[in-house]
């Protein structure tokens, strides 16, 4: 997920940034799923995601990676980084979620250098890389996509349209033995990578795309 920092951030109170901006505190040992996106704005979809990855991947946090922009998408809609914060913070009430906009501090503009400095600064968790399947057809556009399998587990969630994703995607295709069955997915986050698992879940079709065009038309 390649990101482009927003200008916005300045307009922001610091007070109010300092608190989204680090990183949620985790026991050592803690089982962590990262789960990164623009959420531009947030639905019920990308809740069945985090819910279904918690709960199966029985994971002791999952912390919402809210990106400051994503050079793969539009930016001309992007709703600045707070006002997302904000509104991931209202739709995520389960006390294991955590919502974080910790790349800004990182200043890294690219999901494989933040896994890696995740990974450096907090040795003691083990972390997962949680997504949405309709997000694994262009995975193999990330840059350095391959780094980010071999570095971390992947936890990849069913999207509508996105079913078969697992059967074509470049990814799923290049590390197809290093993929297990969900009926161990409780496991993933104690797997030396590359370990991917495709979780299947009820399908929501919400779309943040289809939500923007709904404000844009009403």
């Amino acid at each position: 997920m390649n990101h482009t920092f927003d200008t916005r951030l300045r307009t922001t109170d610091t007070s109010k940034q300092a608190d989204w901006v680090r990183l949620p505190y985790a026991a050592p040992g803690n089982r962590i799923g990262l789960f990164g996106g623009s959420f531009n704005p947030p639905h019920s979809g990308h809740l069945l995601v985090a819910e279904t990855a918690l709960r199966r991947l029985d994971l002791d946090q999952i912390w919402w990676l809210v990106t400051p922009g994503n050079p793969l998408k539009e930016h001309s809609e992007l709703a600045p980084l707070a006002e997302r914060v904000a509104a991931v913070q209202a739709m995520t009430k389960h006390p294991k979620m955590k919502v974080t906009a910790h790349e800004v501090q990182l200043g890294t503009p690219y999901t494989a250098r933040t896994i890696a400095a995740l990974q450096a600064r907090n040795p003691e968790l083990r972390f997962v890389w949680v997504m949405g399947a309709d997000n694994l057809s262009g995975f193999h556009r990330w840059q350095a996509w391959r780094s980010i399998v071999e570095r971390v587990p992947l936890a990849i969630v069913n999207r509508p349209g996105a079913t078969l994703a697992p059967l074509s995607a470049p990814m799923s295709q290049t590390y197809a033995t290093s993929r297990i069955p969900q009926e161990k997915a409780r496991n993933l986050s104690s797997l030396k990578a590359p370990a991917w698992t495709f979780l299947t879940a009820p399908l929501d079709a919400s779309s943040s795309t289809h939500i923007r065009r709904g404000q844009h038309s009403g």
